[in-house]
């Protein structure tokens, strides 16, 4: 794609080129790396204006008078977004292509840290590179991503901008995320990671008002943990409160965010609104009577940064006492710590990202680059759930077909949802499969709109592919989804049946040899596809490799490794109220009494995997003690795959209610046909305390644990028991 710059852009572009080479000409202490961060953003806040103070907290401020131009906020859940369905970053100007991979919840389902730290490695260089490069001069490097929220209901809306339920596997591919966003050096960043959306933010319906209502211990022991360990582990300095209440107070002026944010898990850094939140806290929570004492309360929680209209109310709260200037220097310096780690308050020569996009580099822009195509379709392939193959019906043979019949709607294209970008290109199913198989096998293509007509078409053929699902948009209005069974921001789902199942009939009954895809953002009840349909396989929407990686798939170049994020239920009985946040009613995997339809951590790929022991390094650890975990596993099939090593614990002398089970370590590993490979994982006491909300400290018992391993948190072959020695207690 080529990107036309017009004499006004071009103006635009100089005149803001100029400001930032200002800022390593001006000599001002608080451009001094010599200097503590501590020192450098205290002078620079006594040399702003209270006018200054507050535009500071608005998206790309700029103070010219200072050579200071900030960062403003970009989309990047799955892929840098400058363009796509939303038109982010648009203002009437053209997309700028960004490399797209699958939806956050596909990127789950990879089971991969070191593959998604890749992914948002390449998507910081994107957003340094479009920001920066004089001809773009697009977008910012404070990215809003990673979704660390927990999709505990199937029914939520944005489940697939979640890695999954499981607040273990969430938190570890947040901070994966985070490390590859950010980089290696804490003190200075590729692009900042902006976490959202804290807390609980796991409904649609209402989210403007309703309240998300649980104890402490939920809270400290899973709703909050990947944003913990995103802060702790990760190191990200940015968060986005959500909409909704937490025990009745809304989350932008929640006491928790400065109780156990700030002073627990030390982020010294920007804490920012929902988009129109401020207006929200009047008209929807009716927490104020205006925006004036709104505002006030914001920033006197913590809040440093409005996604809103704000200016005018803020002004009036400090002429009118509500706030002070030393209240808005307590929540800005957090904030002016963010910009100041992403070099945009450095002299030329320090910061080492100040080069991506400004100096050529002979390379291709990097959305364009083989290296970007190629992660995106193994971030594609390794995404793919198998969730039946009965009969080894996968992989097809292509050198003993003759034809195919391709059914679906939107097989033809790659659905894009409202937080992706637009992709330099774009292989959809039926382009990805007319590429894999050549010009020596037909392919049959019909949308399936008309039922008699898709079982005509697949009676001619040797097999089958019925493509189903949900459209990521709903495809109609911003809050509108005519089909019951999809949902997207703003709309829950209202069922997890799934209606097109009736295209699966009509196309088995035309043709037994008959594979399905669900293509969908959600889990579904697909009950009769799984009792009749010889082979079904999931993906997700968004990768602009997705025919390629189904393909690869399909006909065994890849033998697929995804797993499951989150429980499959057999159908809506299964499901508790979507507003009832209480877990331990029978909530996920880790407390549901009900058998589900997939469970979590499911997948089957083209081999066996046998798991033959597993072995602790001691018998018993202390309080603060640890063990290493090694379990064996062996291929016993004739292929080579990647398999995803889980170990799961139940504490089996615990005098509190604890999970039935809980994920505790997960490696994925590639294996070879009849190999064996040991896989150490080390289990921590600390992570298997519970919060004592009585006495405020994590609780370590004197107690046996079962640890077990496995693929999948219903097929664990084997365990151990480790004692826990001795009780002890941290503090937070």
């Amino acid at each position: 794609m080529r990107l036309r710059v017009s004499v006004w852009m071009t103006g635009l572009v100089l005149a803001a080129g100029l400001v930032r080479m200002a800022s390593a000409q001006v000599d001002y202490p608080f451009r001094n790396p010599k200097l503590s961060e501590d020192e450098r953003i205290a002078d620079l806040l006594k040399r702003m204006t209270l006018e200054e103070k507050v535009e500071l907290m608005s998206d790309h401020p700029k103070f010219l008078r200072l050579g200071l131009v900030f960062s403003g906020q970009v989309e990047g859940l799955h892929g840098l977004a400058l363009g796509g369905p939303a038109n982010w970053g648009g203002h009437g100007l053209l997309p700028v292509p960004t490399t797209t991979f699958p939806q956050e919840k596909g990127l789950g389902a990879t089971w991969d840290p070191a593959l998604v730290t890749k992914i948002a490695a390449l998507e910081g260089y994107e957003a340094r590179y479009d920001y920066q490069n004089p001809f773009i001069d697009r977008g910012g490097v404070v990215v809003r991503a990673p979704n660390a929220d927990l999709s505990r209901d199937p029914r939520w809306g944005r489940t697939e901008e979640s890695y999954g339920e499981d607040p273990y596997l969430v938190g570890t591919l947040t901070v994966a995320f985070i490390h590859g966003l950010q980089g290696p050096d804490p003190n200075h960043w590729m692009a900042a990671s902006l976490m959202k959306h804290f807390l609980a933010n796991e409904n649609e319906d209402g989210r403007a008002h309703s309240s998300s209502d649980f104890d402490e211990r939920l809270f400290r022991e899973y709703y909050s943990v990947p944003f913990r360990m995103g802060f702790e582990d990760g190191g990200s300095r940015a968060v986005m409160a959500a909409y909704n209440s937490w025990n009745g107070i809304p989350m932008m002026i929640h006491p928790v965010l400065k109780d156990v944010m700030i002073k627990e898990w030390g982020n010294d850094g920007l804490i920012c609104t929902d988009g129109g939140a401020l207006g929200l806290l009047i008209t929807a929570h009716k927490s104020f009577p205006d925006k004036e004492q709104g505002s006030a309360a914001a920033v006197k929680a913590g809040i440093n940064h409005f996604l809103d209209a704000y200016k005018d109310d803020l002004t009036k709260a400090l002429k009118n006492g509500l706030v002070t200037e030393a209240d808005m220097d307590s929540s800005l310096k957090n904030l002016l710590r963010v910009y100041l780690r992403l070099g945009e308050m450095d002299p030329a020569g320090v910061d080492p990202y100040a080069k991506i996009g400004r100096e050529a580099d002979g390379e291709a822009p990097p959305w364009l680059r083989t290296s970007s195509r190629t992660l995106a379709r193994q971030a594609t392939d390794e995404s793919i759930v198998l969730l039946k193959n009965q009969g080894n019906t996968l992989p097809l043979d292509k050198t003993k077909l003759k034809s195919i019949a391709l059914i679906g709607p939107w097989t033809n294209q790659v659905l894009l949802d409202w937080y992706s970008g637009t992709p330099p290109y774009a292989v959809s199913i039926l382009d990805g499969i007319r590429e894999a198989v050549g010009k020596d096998v037909k392919v049959l293509y019909a949308d399936g709109s008309d039922e008699a007509g898709a079982a005509a078409l697949a009676r001619k053929a040797d097999v089958a592919i019925v493509v189903v699902g949900n459209h990521p948009e709903c495809n109609a209005g911003w809050d509108q989804c005519p089909t019951p069974s999809n949902g997207k921001e703003d709309v829950d789902r209202k069922t997890v049946v799934l209606e097109q199942e009736s295209l699966v009939k009509a196309v088995l009954a035309a043709n037994p040899r008959t594979i399905e895809v669900l293509r969908s953002s959600f889990p579904y009840a697909i009950v009769w596809s799984e009792e009749h349909v010889p082979a079904i396989v999931h993906m997700v929407h968004n990768s602009q490799e997705e025919g390629n990686g189904l393909a690869d798939v399909l006909f065994g170049d890849y033998s697929p490794a995804g797993r499951l994020t989150q429980t499959w239920p057999t159908g809506d009985a299964q499901l508790l109220p979507i507003m009832d946040y209480n877990l331990l009613h029978g909530r996920t995997y880790m407390y549901s009494k009900e058998k589900p339809l997939y469970a979590f951590g499911y997948g089957l790929s083209y081999t066996t995997f046998a798991y033959e022991s597993v072995k602790l390094s001691a018998p018993s650890m202390g309080a603060d003690g640890s063990v290493d975990v090694t379990v064996k596993v062996k291929n016993e099939g004739s292929r080579a795959s990647d398999e995803v090593v889980q170990i799961y614990v139940q504490h089996l002398g615990s005098t509190v209610t604890r999970p039935q089970l809980e994920l505790k370590g997960f490696a994925r590993v590639r294996i070879e046909p009849g190999a064996e490979k040991d896989v150490t994982l080390k289990l921590k006491a600390h992570d298997m305390a519970y919060w004592d909300a009585a006495a405020h400290v994590w609780r370590v018992e004197k107690e046996p644990v079962r640890v077990l391993a496995g693929g999948s948190s219903d097929n664990l072959q084997v365990h151990a028991d480790v004692q826990i020695a001795s009780a002890g207690e941290f503090k937070p």
